[in-house]
């Protein structure tokens, strides 16, 4: 008889775990907000020179261009605008940045704000 007692405390502790977890992630989350936007930043900028000067001085196409980032950046996905001749490299839902290519200087990137 006493593992019929079992059997629902179990079942009640799953929503208190659930909730111990998703505060746990939130509290992970604000404390490494600046650091992983640092991060973004970064690979976005990287990411849109790199695509830049890979495609509109090396003359690549820019499926190929991706092959020359870092490992882990995956996370950064670039597109192009042939009129302009920029590439924009953005970190979904965190950073963006954009690379154009001036004839003299090559590929600059964007001023930041501020």
């Amino acid at each position: 008889m006493a593992t019929a007692n079992t059997w629902p405390r179990t079942l009640r502790a799953w929503p208190r775990t659930a909730v111990g977890l998703a505060m746990l992630l939130i509290a992970a989350g604000v404390l490494l907000r600046e650091p992983i936007r640092g991060y973004a930043r970064t690979a976005a900028a990287f990411g849109a020179r790199t695509a830049c000067s890979c495609r509109f001085i090396a003359g690549r196409s820019l499926g190929d261009c991706e092959k020359d980032f870092e490992p882990g950046m995956e996370a950064v996905f670039v597109s192009e605008d042939t009129d302009d001749r920029s590439v924009t490299a953005r970190v979904p839902l965190i950073a963006s940045d954009t690379a154009r290519f001036l004839p003299g200087y090559g590929c600059v990137l964007d001023r930041w704000p501020g």
